[in-house]
């Protein structure tokens, strides 16, 4: 076994297997290691090892007693289900380890703020996170699509974490399922755009049908409330003043919340419609959703038309096809003046979302940046003074 030295961590590397015909003298070429070298801390990497006996066990208890802040790292799912099942990992600290993929030749099926998605064969999908911290992140989003599948929401439950580069993934297997935004690149006919905002509407639907009540689920009335609270030395007083009444007037309620739902979040297998990229979902009023909708068919395109085409891979006609068509279906309405007054509402909390987003990006330091600045503020300036309420 190889072993490293640096900055008084001591790490051996653990190659096979640790068994009954082996223990004895792999703690004995470990303990000739430790006693040459001298370290502050003890550290086992295990992701070369492929088996640990219970003699292995005794071997590691008896290391642990001997190096008190001893930690166990790069443990494959396989030898740590057995620390897990003998009870060592509340007596020790034991990483997991993860396997590791490359995503070169991949394809990418969409990107958001914080990951990208891709299909790594035609059974899988991977998203990688762009931090590379991100185990924090992906537990919460596991969490958050076991609780909507647990209320009956058609998710597409993550089965395994990987490394990705000098990230992490989470894996989905959705065997040959295509996303809307796929159908649609392919066929963008009237009657296709027709059988995608059908299934588009429904899971929809089935999302706003679901109350939750865990903690850990965010308030998005209260992200509202935020977004606006940080452009209060954007916008002119009587704006801000008015826009900050609509969003503090919303009722509280429980209504499930994807947060980002477009055509790349929704796949279809066997006929089946299955959400994705979960680390969105919050409760709160349905205005917000929308408002994220309005943004990916037609907000960012407002000051780039060439976003559409390079977000949802659709043409800006298609988009907005799409996008009247999914308000008319969901709300069951086809008078044009109800749908436009709901439409003024939805792009003004997607431009408050998309003015606080650019700033907070730093578009006010190009000349790019402020004009979409500007263009923001202007539609808030011109809705916040003729919407009288939020509510769909």
């Amino acid at each position: 076994m190889n072993s490293k030295l640096e900055n008084g961590v001591l790490t051996i590397y653990l190659e096979g297997r640790i068994d009954t015909n082996n223990a004895n003298e792999a703690q004995t070429v470990i303990k000739g290691i430790t006693d040459t070298n001298e370290y502050t801390q003890l550290v086992l990497d295990m992701d070369q090892l492929q088996y640990l006996s219970s003699a292995g066990l005794r071997v590691m208890l008896k290391l642990k007693k001997e190096n008190g802040n001893m930690k166990i790292v790069e443990v494959i799912p396989e030898v740590y289900e057995v620390f897990e099942t003998t009870g060592f990992t509340e007596m020790m600290e034991i990483e997991k380890g993860y396997r590791h993929y490359s995503s070169d030749g991949w394809e990418k099926i969409g990107e958001g703020a914080n990951g990208i998605v891709y299909r790594s064969d035609p059974e899988t999908i991977v998203k990688c996170f762009k931090n590379s911290d991100a185990l924090p992140e992906i537990e919460r989003e596991r969490k958050l699509a076991r609780e909507a599948f647990v209320h009956g929401v058609p998710t597409a439950i993550p089965y395994d974490v990987v490394k990705v580069g000098d990230s992490y993934g989470t894996v989905y297997e959705l065997l040959n399922a295509k996303s809307l935004a796929k159908i649609l690149a392919d066929d963008s006919s009237h009657e296709s755009i027709d059988r995608c905002v059908a299934i588009f509407v429904d899971l929809l639907k089935q999302i706003h049908a679901t109350e939750v009540y865990a903690d850990f689920i965010p308030n998005q009335n209260e992200i509202g409330i935020n977004w606006v609270e940080f452009l209060k030395d954007y916008l002119p007083e009587e704006t801000w003043n008015k826009l900050y009444g609509l969003v503090t007037a919303l009722p509280q309620c429980n209504t499930m919340l994807h947060g980002d739902y477009h055509i790349k979040n929704v796949m279809v297998q066997e006929d089946e419609a299955l959400l994705i990229d979960m680390d969105t979902i919050s409760y709160g009023s349905i205005i917000y959703e929308f408002g994220s909708v309005y943004n990916a068919f037609k907000g960012f395109a407002e000051v780039d038309p060439k976003q559409t085409k390079e977000f949802l891979g659709i043409e800006n006609s298609v988009a907005e096809e799409f996008f009247e068509k999914t308000i008319a279906l969901y709300f069951d309405k086809d008078d044009p003046s109800t749908l436009k007054e709901k439409e003024e509402k939805m792009r003004l909390v997607g431009s408050v979302r998309l003015m606080r987003r650019s700033i907070r990006r730093h578009a006010l330091e190009t000349p790019e940046g402020k004009a979409a600045v500007e263009h923001y503020k202007e539609g808030i300036i011109e809705l916040a003074d003729k919407i009288s309420d939020l509510n769909l």
